[in-house]
Formats: structure tokens, sequence, C-alpha cells
């Protein structure tokens, strides 16, 4: 299982999956072949991530294939990242709050600190978890099903701090996203949904890998852990006006098609990329770096402009890159809550004091997307149609 980590390879795979994305998908998806067996998924995950395809060229290629509510499953896998993002995005506090837990948990000894590395070293005894933790080490990428059963094992049975978990999978996850990962493990822990968590069952493991695995002594009970109730949501900023005249673009990691960004009658003159290591595994930040390169190698072509890579994202390179072209205005994409736009924001205000403004530019999916994540998934679903 390898993932290219171009605009290319994510083109290709849809196109390859597209097919299959209606009642196959719908009928298969539950099952954890392995990792060298994934062809009941779709295994664009990663090229969501990273926006290098949209979400909304996914869903009109499912679409143009599969007409009717044939690939409302599928359809609904992709709300559900854009329903996260808009849930975080309208709720910041609860991804300080989570960093802020990480942060402490991580200075604390003894008690369950044994346990947890056990579990880190994939070493617990129990053969499905620590299988899937090899997997993850190694290949960035697990099913959709056994990250949940991960979860739930990791909180229910080892009794681990549930952001942990989630901290091992932003490290180690090709697709590890802020929002969408986040908030599924506050889900499994009965946080997300208030008192509904999600128990990982020996038999239900057994059916679904096909056999593989058939672990025994798993919690058979899962009480919600307590926390305080979630924020309530805030007004979204509305979004910056599109700069006029020059330009320089700046491309973040999670927005990686900037070829198809609503630019107006802008004219970009020069485009940079903003690399940077977020305490990811050695693979992801490589995934990402290689990322960074392709849409920087497109962004140059489709305005015909210099292209630069900028690898530490400091104030002082951003700053230099903008004299050298003689640039007073920047347009990004507007990055989802998480590291990506605390960097930004950071940015914006340093460049702010050197005359340099830094306008995001948002995504029409967004725009009309995120507002609706008041309340559950399905609510959200309801109100944004696609």
């Amino acid at each position: 299982m390898t993932f290219i980590p171009t605009r290319a390879a994510g083109l290709d795979q849809l196109m390859a999956f597209v097919g299959r994305a209606g009642r196959d998908y719908a009928e298969t998806r539950n099952f954890d072949h392995g990792p060298e067996n994934r062809t009941n998924v779709s295994q664009l995950s990663p090229y969501l991530r990273y926006r290098l395809i949209t979400e909304d060229e996914v869903v009109a290629a499912v679409r143009s294939r599969h007409p009717g509510d044939t690939a409302d499953k599928f359809v609904q896998e992709v709300l559900w990242r854009t329903y996260w993002k808009g849930w975080l995005a309208l709720r910041p506090s609860v991804w300080t709050t989570y960093l802020a837990d990480v942060e402490r948990l991580d200075e604390q000894t003894g008690g369950w600190r044994r346990d947890y590395e056990k579990a880190i070293a994939g070493r617990t005894g129990i053969d499905c978890f620590d299988a899937w933790i090899g997997e993850l080490i190694e290949h960035g990428y697990l099913h959709n099903h056994a990250r949940m059963w991960l979860a739930s094992i990791w909180i229910f049975t080892l009794r681990l701090p549930w952001q942990l978990g989630a901290a091992l999978f932003w490290r180690h996850l090709l697709d590890g996203d802020p929002a969408s990962n986040t908030l599924s493990w506050r889900w499994v822990a009965g946080l997300q949904t208030v008192g509904k968590t999600y128990l990982a069952q020996g038999d239900n493991i057994a059916r679904y890998t096909g056999g593989r695995f058939n672990p025994v002594g798993l919690a058979t009970r899962a009480a919600a852990l307590e926390a305080p109730a979630s924020p309530l949501p805030v007004l979204l900023a509305l979004p910056d006006p599109v700069p006029a005249g020059r330009i320089g673009l700046l491309l973040g990691e999670d927005d990686l098609t900037p070829e198809t960004l609503a630019l107006g009658d802008a004219k970009v003159v020069a485009t940079a990329s903003l690399g940077g290591d977020f305490g990811r595994s050695r693979s992801v930040e490589a995934f990402v770096s290689e990322a960074l390169g392709d849409a920087l190698s497109r962004a140059a072509a489709a305005f015909a402009v210099p292209g630069a890579s900028l690898p530490d994202a400091t104030v002082t390179a951003v700053g230099n890159w903008a004299a050298v072209h003689g640039i007073e205005r920047i347009a990004v994409a507007y990055p989802p809550t998480g590291p990506g736009a605390g960097r930004l924001a950071a940015l914006s205000d340093s460049l702010r004091l050197q005359g340099v403004t830094v306008h995001s530019v948002r995504r029409r999916w967004d725009v009309e997307a995120w507002p609706h994540a008041q309340r559950g998934f399905f609510a959200f679903r309801e109100r944004f149609r696609t």
C-alpha cells in the first residue's frame, strides 16, 4: 500500500475507485482485509486531507457515475470530514484544550505510563491491537473500522488517556486531520455525542477482519468519560475579500490545489510553499513535504510565476520572499482549525507590522457547509445538500 503525494496520483486513485463507489462500497466498506487488500475502500483520504483533490470534485465524479442515492454511503463519508472541520471551526477551544491536555499528559509519570509504553510499542498481548499499531507505524494508514476498534480498546480496555491516543494517530497517519482525528476519538470516548460511546467487541472484530484476529479480554462495558460540556458554537468570521492587484500566493499544507482557488482579478506575481515540522513521524513529514513540492510546481506553472520553497515558514523567510517580489498583499487558502491555522495567524500578525497583509481565501464548499455544523452530523447533512 503506497500513497504517492501528488495531485495526479490522487486523481488516478479517484478514477480507479469511482466505479466501486456505489453498492459495492456500501456492502463491503466495513471489512478490514489488512494492508495488502484495500480494494473495498477508496484510499482517497490522504489526498483529501491535504486537498490534493477537493471534496467537491470527488463528490461530482461519484455522482456522475452513480445517479440517485446509489453512492450516498460513500458521499456521506466525504461529508463527515467536512462536518468535523465545520464543527471544530465553530468551537476552536476544543482544539486548544486538547493540545493543552496532551502537553500536560506528556509530562506525567507513573500510573498508566507503563501500559502506555507497551501500547505504543504494540506489546499489549491483544492480537489485533498490536498488529494495528505496527500497521499504523509502518504504513501510516488504518482502515476506518480498525481506527474505531483501536481507539475503543485504548480507552476502555487499556484505560489510557484518549488525548494521547489521538496524538499517536496524528503523528503517524498520512491522512491525520486535526478535526476528524481529534473529534473521532472524542466520539469513541462518549464526549462528542454526550454519553454515546463505541465499544469494540471481539466477535465483531473477528467477523469484519475475516478471522485474522480473535481478541479476548476486551472491556465489556464502555462508560462515557466525564468532561465539561462542549462549548456553544461561535460565529464564523466573514471570509476575507480577495485582494486586488499584485499578490503573492502562499501554499499551506491544508489546501494543495492552488490553481483552483477563486482569486478574482488578482494578479499572482510569485508563489511560495510554507514548510515546517509539526511533530509528526518522518514518513508523514516527508509525504507532506513532497505534496507541497507538487503543489508549488503546479502553482508556478498555472500562474507562470516563480515558485519558492520556504521550509521553515518563519516571518523572516516570508517577509524576505515578499520583499524580493515587491509584494504587499498575500493570498492563502483558508486553513481549518489546527496547527496550520495557528501558524498562519502568527505569521499574519507579524507580517502586518512589516506592511504586508495576508488574506485567507475560503473555498465555496467550506463557506456553504461549515455554518451548518451546529449540532449533529445528520442535522448537518439535511441542511448541506450536495
